[in-house]
């Protein structure tokens, strides 16, 4: 085992670092791994990290959210809100007040930075890539980062540790817990994509619960460019009969809300029973109103979504809204990182779906 761990919680991940560190020192009997930190700002906007104690040859984990909105800083007398670009500043910062003493740098940043701008189709940035260019050059070990975009971006690092981890299991705990009267076969259950994007998730889950998967593909308008993309005409869907079906749909994100919903209600107008979201990271950047309309509307029945990001104070209000509680499997990678074991069974936690699956089918004879 390296050196016990140093946790270092940005201000956009505080709440969540205490919480996972509590977590650590329950399993290891210690009193706290937590390393003060903080990132103070001048009158310009400029500002500077500083860490509040040594971490000399330390095991250091540092935990950013990136799409923390709610935190602001004062530039010229003004309130500023934090964005990505701000985060991502200030964990550059707190690497580099490291000042290259660490033992190992660790950084867990569970919605990749800028991972929706991961590919060129024209004259633009790659910035995904470079945001891992310039994590190598600071010299991180490993990046932790969960249900990336596309993780095709751990090519950009071949030689560095980037572990991309599915929440797929603590998903199927939390439905399998909230609903007890699934019936989980190809007759009664599908996963669907919401685009094409999204299919090897669905092929991952269906498979481990042994039903069919369906998918919808983005007819765009390519001769136009609205927020700087192709803006979507229509959702067109692939796969067999939904008449009677639970239907899942898998996505990695909820932005504005707009996709899921014209999904969903083409789900419901082909007849599904039920309809459940399952998003790893709910941004709900347009806020809430569509999307309570579309639940009075009866388009869907349950939004499961991670706390891995910044959780709105009125989601957790929602009557439809069930969060999906990620703090012990931090804990548990940083854990498995720490003591130098494998990782395997927390990034493809295959095995414990299955068992999770068998237990429930099991609880009542549900399949037959």
């Amino acid at each position: 085992m390296k050196e016990k761990p140093a946790l270092i919680a940005l201000e956009s991940f505080a709440e969540q670092g205490r919480r996972i560190n509590d977590i650590l020192c329950k399993w290891r009997g210690a009193d706290s791994f937590l390393i003060p930190c903080q990132c103070p700002r001048f009158a310009s906007g400029e500002a500077k990290g500083i860490i509040g104690e040594s971490i000399r040859d330390r095991d250091v984990y540092i935990m950013v959210d990136v799409c923390n909105n709610s935190l602001t800083y004062k530039m010229d007398g003004e309130l500023n809100r934090m964005s990505p670009d701000d985060h991502y500043q200030d964990l550059k910062r707190v690497i580099t007040a490291c000042n290259g003493k660490a033992g190992r740098v660790n950084v867990i940043m569970p919605f990749l930075y800028e991972s929706r701008q991961h590919r060129k189709t024209g004259r633009e940035s790659l910035d995904c890539a470079v945001m891992l260019k310039e994590m190598e050059f600071l010299g991180v070990d490993n990046i932790v980062t969960f249900d990336a975009h596309d993780p095709r971006m751990q090519n950009v690092l071949p030689l560095n540790g980037i572990e991309n981890i599915s929440p797929a299991l603590q998903f199927t705990q939390a439905l399998l817990t909230e609903y007890e009267d699934l019936t989980i076969d190809s007759d009664h259950l599908m996963f669907i994509a919401p685009d094409e994007g999204a299919t090897e998730r669905v092929v991952l889950l269906a498979t481990l619960f042994g039903v069919n998967i369906g998918m919808f593909y983005k007819r765009r308008d390519y001769g136009r460019i609205v927020n700087g993309t192709n803006p979507i005409i229509a959702h067109e869907f692939c796969g067999g009969s939904l008449e009677g079906i639970d239907a899942i749909v898998v996505d990695d994100m909820i932005s504005s809300g707009g996709s899921i919903i014209d999904v969903c209600r083409q789900i419901k107008n082909r007849g599904a029973r039920r309809v459940f979201i399952f998003s790893t990271f709910g941004l709900f950047s347009g806020g809430f109103d569509k999307i309570d309309r579309a639940y009075e509307e009866g388009l869907f029945n349950r939004i499961f979504t991670t706390n891995l990001v910044h959780q709105k104070p009125e989601l957790l209000e929602k009557e439809y809204y069930s969060t999906v509680n990620m703090n012990r499997y931090i804990a548990a990678i940083i854990d498995t990182l720490n003591k130098n074991n494998s990782m395997q069974h927390l990034v493809k936690p295959e095995q414990r779906i299955r068992e999770t699956i068998q237990k429930y089918k099991g609880s009542d004879e549900r399949i037959h």
